[in-house]
């Protein structure tokens, strides 16, 4: 037996608590676990801890970057570490997963020194996954350091002239299905689908609306880093992001946070051409209230009442307050528009803003691009037919109606136009080119498209219909 003194035990060091990485995690895992959306769990997290004292301006822009930068390019990043670990992916436990991302993000996404990366992740797991799988997650870092983010591409992305759509959804972090249906909406050769895929992976700008008869932009320039928008007359782009909420007009519902593709649908139906009067229009998808408040501002101005509906009452709440304060006469109801209490041929003017996919608003939702599947086309199809049948229904002769959806797949769009046309005979397309005047790249109508690459909007889809008998 030897004689020589035992090497003391080297002391157990507690993890170092980390706020910012703390959030963003928890963030991640509610965006997993309960299906929630990034946009509505991250501020209240981040009001909490700024409440708290433990967050600056700095550690509330880190977080939001890492947790939307991981969202963004989870397949990318899920990819890579696939190619780290010893077991398929799905056996790889969800937290852990979510982890590793976090520390993928830092490594290939942003400018965080390699060690302080790996090292701030590890601590991290030490945190919430515990110390045996906090060494799994210090191994499997060490691996991607080894490479950047073009060199894991090269290695982990088919090549694409073998499979173009499964090489654009490695490289651009997108679902194959979704690649596929963006590249059929949008046509052309790969250099058009790489900027759109991009796009859809670049931070959008905060969007603001100044509400006609309430609010000017004149006003919302004054804010800094104000500039005015690109196409809506009523637009002011916050170009270094902020808090729209500290802005007095938003604070006090004169103005919205509202993006200039949503504005330009609202405007474009108020700018259509009607024969006969012009007295009564219906938003009959009203919530949450963003084209709505418009809508009833414009109305207004030409002495015309907006009735605004909208099935889910919580979502009503939300239309009634964007309309509070609205200087015309409005209402606002709780209906199924599938089942409308009003009677047929009672409006001049109709937005059907249906509900869908949201493939159109993937830069504001990333995760959706995740948890939507194909199969989920199929359950909105009835119902957005359904809502522009009572739209059809709703309108009189002579009258307009805007079917619109924040999604560009050929199935939400004009496979449901075409449908309804051929049950209503008495109708006409309207080109809605002339009516969203300067807007360049409109494609050849009469519908329109607008795109995140080319309009710097989200992919918001609008046709126009005329009932002529």
């Amino acid at each position: 037996m030897s004689d020589q003194p035992r090497r003391p035990a080297k002391p157990y060091r507690r993890p170092k608590k980390d706020p910012v990485r703390i959030l963003a995690f928890e963030a991640l895992r509610a965006v997993d676990e309960r299906d929630a959306y990034a946009n509505l769990v991250l501020p209240p997290l981040l009001r909490k801890a700024r409440e708290g004292g433990d967050f600056d301006a700095r550690d509330a822009a880190l977080a939001t970057e890492l947790v939307y930068g991981t969202l963004r390019r989870q397949g990318t990043y899920d990819a890579v570490v696939a190619a780290c670990v010893d077991r398929p992916l799905r056996e790889v436990d969800p937290p852990v997963l979510d982890v590793l991302n976090l520390g993928a993000h830092q490594l290939l996404g942003t400018r965080i020194p390699t060690h302080a990366a790996v090292s701030a992740t590890v601590e991290l797991a030490r945190v919430v996954l515990g110390d045996g799988r906090a060494k799994f997650v210090n191994a499997v870092l060490r691996k991607i350091a080894q490479d950047d983010l073009d060199g894991w591409l090269e290695r982990v992305a088919p090549p694409y002239d073998e499979d173009p759509e499964d090489h654009l959804a490695v490289v651009h972090s997108h679902p194959r299905w979704v690649v596929s249906a963006l590249w059929d909406s949008l046509g052309g050769g790969r250099a058009g689908i790489e900027e759109l895929l991009r796009a859809d992976n670049e931070r959008p700008e905060v969007t603001l609306v100044a509400r006609p008869g309430r609010a000017t932009t004149t006003e919302l320039l004054d804010e800094e880093a104000a500039v005015t928008g690109r196409w809506s007359p009523y637009a002011v782009r916050l170009a270094e992001g902020g808090e729209p909420g500290a802005i007095t007009a938003v604070a006090q519902g004169r103005a919205g946070v509202q993006d200039e593709g949503s504005q330009l649908v609202a405007l474009a139906l108020a700018a259509a051409p009607v024969e006969g009067p012009d007295r009564m229009w219906l938003d009959g998808c009203a919530g949450p209230g963003g084209k709505a408040a418009l809508l009833g501002a414009l109305a207004a101005e030409r002495g015309a009442v907006l009735l605004a509906s909208e099935k889910q009452p919580h979502r009503a709440g939300l239309v009634a307050k964007a309309l509070a304060g609205n200087p015309g006469p409005y209402q606002v109801v709780t209906a199924d528009g599938t089942r409308p209490p009003w009677r047929p041929g009672s409006f001049d003017r109709v937005l059907v803003d249906v509900p869908c996919t949201g493939l159109g608003a993937l830069r504001r939702r990333p995760e959706a691009r995740w948890r939507r599947r194909p199969e989920d086309l199929d359950g909105f199809a009835p119902l957005q037919r359904g809502l522009l049948r009572t739209a059809l229904e709703s309108v009189r002769v002579g009258g307009v109606v805007g079917y619109a959806t924040c999604s560009p797949h050929l199935a939400e769009t004009r496979a449901v136009v075409s449908d309804l046309l051929k049950q209503f005979p008495d109708t006409d397309l309207i080109d809605a080119r002339p009516l969203l005047p300067g807007v360049p790249d409109l494609g050849e109508g009469p519908d329109v498209q607008l795109w995140p690459h080319l309009h710097g909007t989200d992919a918001m889809y609008l046709a126009l219909i005329r009932r002529t008998g």
